[in-house]
């Protein structure tokens, strides 16, 4: 695949050469992420790693490893949606249908801010009909570990009787502005209370841990995060879509489409990317 990027890159303008030099480094980052506890991957009761998984594995709801996803829906805050040009690019070139309800302002689960996701999600579940969820954790998930965890359950328990395994997604690390800094402890625990209700879960939900991608320091190179030290621009939204395509395939033995069919297309110029001040 580099050999590939090289010889694209001689002919494409200097940012998306820099795309794809990312993208690539990205790659090598989560195949070696494949290979170690680092991935953050919750196992299946009883699934081995793709790898060694026969194709006729069943899954929860009966269907082989490997049928997932066909109809993947994405959920987060601002940061999420930053992510969602990147990731249904990605699912989009091995033909899978995609769904983004990442808001900015809101889009979590948990607490009084909460209420607008709510109501949205069982209408997107039914109208949509997703096999899987992807909830990444969001910036306003700010209460105790109780009721983290019971709201992160009731995510659980609403995705599974509409048919779908859900996915709890660590978020990046951000900047910690005046904002944010009030509720820093509740930032803190929410990634620990969304591993524990997988782990009550484990056919039917997981916990992905985001941290073996972007590391836990906004301000280091390896976060990718845009000028605001928040939200990500293009080439690590294309960082994080090669590595979460490479943790479906250790969940479902998904064969991700590489990122040379994808990682320069039409979403690199996505109004979300110049609202963010990316180039």
């Amino acid at each position: 695949m580099n050999n590939e990027i090289n010889s694209i890159g001689r002919s494409l303008p200097a940012r998306r050469v820099a795309g794809y030099a990312l993208v690539a480094a990205a790659v090598a980052l989560s195949l070696t992420g494949c290979q170690d506890s680092g991935s953050g991957v919750k196992e299946s009761a009883g699934d081995s790693s793709a790898a060694g998984t026969s194709d006729s594995a069943k899954d929860s709801s009966g269907g082989k490893k490997g049928d997932k996803p066909q109809r993947l829906l994405w959920m987060g805050d601002s940061i999420g949606e930053a992510e969602a040009p990147a990731l249904g690019a990605a699912m989009k070139a091995k033909g899978v249908e995609f769904k983004s309800m990442a808001s900015t302002g809101g889009g979590g689960v948990v607490g009084e801010m909460a209420a607008p996701t709510w109501d949205r999600l069982p209408k997107t579940l039914k109208s949509f009909t997703p096999d899987v969820v992807a909830y990444q954790i969001t910036t306003y998930d700010w209460e105790n570990p109780a009721t983290q965890r019971k709201a992160y359950e009731r995510l659980a328990e609403t995705v599974n009787k509409a048919g779908a395994d859900l996915l709890l997604v660590s978020a990046p690390p951000f900047k910690l502005d005046d904002f944010y800094k009030p509720h820093k402890a509740e930032i803190e625990t929410a990634p620990e209370s969304a591993k524990e209700v997988a782990a009550a879960h484990p056919d039917t939900t997981g916990f992905l841990d985001a941290s073996a991608l972007w590391g836990d320091d906004n301000g280091a190179d390896k976060a990718q995060r845009s000028k605001d030290g928040i939200h990500s621009c293009q080439q690590g939204s294309a960082a994080f879509a090669v590595w979460f395509g490479e943790r479906l395939k250790e969940q479902y033995g998904f064969e991700p489409a590489d990122a040379d069919e994808w990682a320069t297309g039409a979403w690199t110029g996505d109004k979300v990317y110049s609202k963010l001040g990316c180039a």
